[in-house]
């Protein structure tokens, strides 16, 4: 098949843009097939890894009583992480959200954080080692080992018709979410995905800054 086929290049296209963090969407009430998950997470495992060493793992938790135990933790961290940007300043950023978008946005975290538990799976995205204490590029290399793994994962998902989020408000009790589902200490969670099929229709791309007001060629600041 030839990707840059204008055909098999506006499917592609279509993908990479409509891939949104689901929240509010996600279908807290249908099953997702495990066959379906692992599917996915074969087509991830082809995403490139630091020298090759695919030292990625991927725990799936479909138990009841694990996710709940996830959702606690999430929710411990989310409710601190609300309080913090309730008291924090206005966003002095010439592009900062609106602030329609950002109650949406708001709204949205809110609703996942308390319905967390009743998401059908979690995946937490896993690479092998630690690097807390490592120079600036190890941990680049370290964190670029797993996250475009973890993107085709997501983007795999979406193909299906399943919704996911990328949520890291879990990580400040790593070590909590190592003992409940036997992360051996020597491995680095990511992120931690929730996963179901999403309901409506189709999502759309989203507004975003003009791609070449972030965009410098040949030094910062420099337009072409």
């Amino acid at each position: 098949m030839n990707l840059a086929a204008p055909e098999n290049l506006a499917v592609v296209d279509r993908l990479l843009t409509t891939t949104r963090s689901v929240r509010k969407r996600l279908d807290l009430a249908r099953p997702v097939e495990p066959e379906m998950i692992e599917r996915c997470i074969e087509i991830a495992t082809q995403a490139p890894s630091g020298s090759n060493r695919q030292s990625w793992h991927f725990v799936v938790v479909a138990d009841p009583a694990k996710r709940a135990g996830l959702a606690d933790l999430y929710r411990q961290a989310f409710d601190k992480y609300l309080r913090g940007r309730e008291q924090a300043p206005a966003d002095p950023r010439d592009h900062a959200p609106s602030t329609s978008t950002q109650r949406r946005v708001t709204s949205s975290a809110i609703y996942l954080a308390k319905h967390l538990h009743e998401v059908p799976v979690h995946i937490i995205p896993c690479i092998e080692g630690r690097v807390e204490s490592s120079p600036p590029f190890a941990q680049a290399s370290h964190y670029g080992s797993i996250l475009p793994a973890a993107w085709s994962l997501m983007l795999a998902l979406r193909a299906r018709g399943l919704g996911s989020a990328w949520t890291t408000l879990h990580l400040p009790y790593e070590q909590e979410a190592a003992q409940l589902l036997g992360i051996p200490a020597s491995v680095t969670q990511a992120a931690l995905l929730p996963v179901a099929y999403f309901t409506g229709d189709d999502f759309h791309p989203a507004e975003r800054i003009p791609a070449r007001e972030v965009t410098h060629w040949d030094g910062w600041g420099q337009r072409r």
